[in-house]
């Protein structure tokens, strides 16, 4: 195969993603990097948003075999962070200009988890005159509360399939009605019908997945249409089921650079989507974060949420910014993306050209 003219082509074959997605070579990888990034700046332009990150709570009702805060760990400690210190975090990112906030939680489908994210969505309309744009990752709820939801002002959720391999994704997920691959399909569908720009995403470099799984899992993300995604390397807690494979993982560094590809080829793919560049690419590099966004992403999310919850949502090992408040987050990360050569869309909310471009 020949990089120069996959890299010309108007659409990828599952062959030619496998191609790039193994790239050894390293002018061939610098060839991948400048046509990603040259597809950005054409269809997004040289700007990176912010969404402020509140982890709302990490009490969560599934027990998803690779993640951290698990139904089963019983060595978390669990919390809620109350509305008033939601509702500070989201005036700290309505002041300083951010655009937009996440609300990221555990999964609960109860209904007083149900009213109280939608009453949040409300105050924090409220708060900042509607301008601030709310983005919810808070698992699989009914269209009935999807739609509830968006009415009361959400605009974005992201729901990610981690993988799109049904086999797979029952390998990393319990085997029950409660984690059903099905379902977690029908709620993307479902987010579509109710009006939201649809987000998903995969772990990448788990155990047991092929590069054919990863190309697979991008033609997936194209055929689904999505409108923003949220991606990165796996990375194992000792806590969980998974970590019993830790010996059958790839290196960080070599999952790191997998996930970076990954970046690169869905930003040609998918030229006008939201691409997150992932708090998990820094876990592994301190400048992974800096990489991803010269590969394609134009998402970052700055950690709001109050330092002293923040050990409690550890999905994965070795998450950075643990302590770092939110003040000083917003510094050093409008450093990191100056010095990645590209400037923060400050007061905007960013929402996706491809969605806008559906309309």
């Amino acid at each position: 195969m020949n990089i120069d003219e996959i890299l010309n082509k108007e659409e990828f074959s599952r062959a030619d993603i496998i191609y790039l997605l193994s790239l050894s070579n390293q002018e061939e990888k610098d060839k991948l990097a400048a046509k990603a990034y040259e597809v950005k700046k054409q269809y997004i332009g040289n700007i990176v948003y912010f969404r402020g990150l509140i982890e709302y709570s990490n009490i969560c009702d599934k027990d998803c075999l690779y993640c951290g805060i698990r139904k089963e760990n019983d060595k978390v400690d669990r919390y809620v962070v109350s509305d008033e210190e939601v509702l500070e975090a989201a005036k700290f990112a309505y002041e300083n200009k951010y655009g937009s906030i996440v609300i990221q939680s555990g999964e609960l489908e109860t209904e007083n988890f149900i009213n109280k994210i939608d009453n949040l969505i409300k105050k924090i309309k409220e708060l900042s005159n509607g301008e601030l744009g709310i983005t919810l990752s808070c698992g699989e709820q009914t269209e009935e509360v999807y739609k509830r939801w968006f009415e009361s002002g959400a605009h974005r959720y992201l729901l990610r399939i981690e993988s799109s391999n049904k086999r797979l994704y029952e390998i990393i997920h319990p085997i029950d009605p409660l984690h059903n691959f099905e379902r977690r399909l029908d709620c993307l569908k479902s987010l579509r019908r109710v009006g939201f720009q649809v987000g998903t995403g995969v772990m990448i470099g788990l155990p047991f997945q092929s590069v054919g799984d990863l190309a697979d899992d991008l033609l997936f993300l194209k055929a689904m249409d999505v409108d923003m995604v949220g991606m990165g390397p796996y990375i194992e807690h000792e806590d969980t089921p998974l970590y019993q494979f830790k010996d059958k993982l790839m290196p960080k560094t070599e999952r790191l650079n997998l996930a970076l590809r990954m970046i690169a080829v869905l930003r040609i793919m998918m030229k006008d989507i939201n691409i997150a560049s992932a708090t998990a690419l820094q876990a592994i590099d301190g400048v992974g974060r800096e990489k991803g966004i010269k590969l394609g992403a134009n998402i970052i999310m700055p950690n709001l949420t109050p330092t002293k919850y923040r050990e409690g949502y550890q999905l994965y090992e070795d998450k950075p910014c643990m302590d770092e408040e939110a003040a000083d987050c917003m510094n050093c990360l409008e450093a990191r993306i100056h010095l990645a050569g590209d400037k923060i869309g400050y007061g905007e909310w960013g929402d996706s050209k491809h969605f806008d471009g559906r309309k």
